[in-house]
């Protein structure tokens, strides 16, 4: 049967993708279909055709999922952020642990058993970052809010069930100042107007918060007014910076930081250390979950006050400091200088003496620690961007073969990928998901690597 565009069809959902999507089968041919979910049956029309595949979209449900539910989130569907929130939030978690086992089975000769992923008890509210876009209505009016999914227009602010709820009072404070005082909003088609981005960054621990004003500019028009307006009406801001981004560009913070009130910075505990969280530093949006996943890192390498541990893409040093207890050293490694400042910082501020912290690309520095310093790991952990290894890094593991490999991927297609690179050498124990994001597609896992016997 040749499928066409703007055609219907009655289709079974065999299977749920990547993104969360509805698999469906005609002939032998696959369907994509937003917002199906395994076991359903739907009528559809054909959206898009391509010569291996199709999407479609659904008119109407004939046999509905017990694992459907209601969506309580009047944005979901245009922001495309939650793309699951129409799942009941166990399902959403088998089918996370599916998507890595799919991907598993399609890549590595080891078919190891994916784990039960890791959930949340309570999936709500837990971002402590937020970026909120602002732009103008068809009145012309500034507006606060999310992007509308694979497009710049500016989706106005309802309640966000993933954020954290201060994040949206304090975004939506600085609107109200924005508009009573005239104050432009940037216009990315012609790289004018002030004001681009709103961003808060919160302690969940601490309570401590960092606003961050991304503006087309140096100068903000009433900004000491806008500063004690704040700081009165949300004590828990003990920060807030001008973040000067000027650039026509999608990426929303600038290079250059001013502080315009407090250090620069606020502080959040994950487990039993405190860091320092700056603008540009990474630090896990999740941190109820980083905990989880830090502590489960860890506990897999089983490291001892032997064993020298190398932490590749450390950030502000998280993991580096929750390994420290149990090394004899480890070296953190990060591209982002001002990650590393924060990361020795966090070391002096926990009393942790046994870690060192190297600026610089991943793949240069530790090509020089093993063929330059000479200095080899017991026990090595990944936790790279989405892009996953280089393959000198790889080769460069596979020349000094540590007893144990951490693998922590934010993207399990490149984690699979990297993993078949080291199947020869290493048995690999076990993978498991972890939910970081509740109720969208994306998924963390931890992946364990042992060298084989007689290698």
């Amino acid at each position: 049967m040749e499928i066409k565009k703007n055609e219907e069809y009655i289709v079974d959902i065999i299977d749920n993708g990547y993104q969360g999507e509805g698999i469906a089968k005609i002939d032998n041919f696959t369907i994509f279909i937003l917002g199906a979910i395994k076991g359903e049956k739907v009528k559809i029309l054909i959206v898009k055709v391509l010569s291996s595949h199709a999407f479609g979209k659904i008119i109407e449900i004939l046999k509905k999922s017990e694992s459907r539910q209601d969506t309580d989130c009047k944005t979901y569907q245009r922001c495309g952020g939650c793309n699951l929130r129409h799942i009941k939030y166990e399902e959403t978690l088998k089918i996370k642990q599916n998507m890595v086992q799919n991907l598993v089975n399609k890549t590595l000769k080891n078919k190891v058993k994916v784990q039960k992923t890791v959930g949340m008890e309570n999936p709500f509210h837990y971002r402590n970052k937020a970026q909120y876009p602002l732009g103008v209505n068809k009145e012309n009016e500034p507006i606060i809010g999310v992007f509308a999914n694979r497009t710049h227009e500016v989706i106005p602010m309802e309640e966000c069930l993933i954020q954290n709820s201060q994040s949206e009072e304090i975004a939506k404070f600085v609107l109200d100042f924005i508009k009573q005082n005239n104050i432009s909003i940037y216009d990315e088609r012609t790289n004018k107007g002030l004001f681009r981005h709103i961003v808060v960054k919160v302690g969940i621990k601490t309570n401590e918060i960092m606003c961050i004003l991304v503006i087309n500019g140096r100068d903000i028009p009433k900004e000491d007014v806008l500063i004690q307006e704040l700081i009165k009406e949300f004590p828990q801001i003990i920060t807030i910076i001008k973040n000067v981004n000027t650039e026509n560009t999608n990426v929303i913070l600038g290079k250059e930081n001013i502080n315009i009130y407090g250090e620069g910075f606020i502080e959040d505990i994950l487990g039993e250390y405190k860091f320092k969280i700056s603008p540009l530093s990474f630090y896990q949006v999740n941190p109820v979950q980083a905990e989880k996943l830090y502590n489960l890192g860890v506990e897999k390498a089983e490291i001892s006050k032997q064993d020298t541990v190398f932490d590749l893409y450390c950030g502000i040093g998280t993991i580096s400091l929750f390994m420290a207890k149990y090394a004899k050293k480890v070296y953190g490694v990060e591209i982002i200088k001002e990650a590393v400042d924060m990361a020795r910082e966090n070391a002096i501020e926990n009393d942790v003496q046994n870690v060192e912290f190297l600026a610089g690309d991943v793949e240069k520095v530790l090509d020089d620690l093993i063929n330059n310093k000479k200095i080899n790991a017991d026990v090595v952990l990944f936790d790279p961007p989405r892009k996953g290894l280089d393959i000198n890094s790889v080769n460069n593991i596979l020349s000094i073969k540590p007893k144990k490999i951490v693998y922590i991927s934010c993207n399990p297609a490149t984690l699979v990928r990297d993993l078949a690179q080291f199947e020869e050498v290493y048995d690999i124990l076990d993978i498991v998901p972890v939910d970081m994001f509740p109720f969208t597609s994306h998924v963390e896992c931890v992946a364990v690597l042992q060298l084989k016997e007689n290698m």
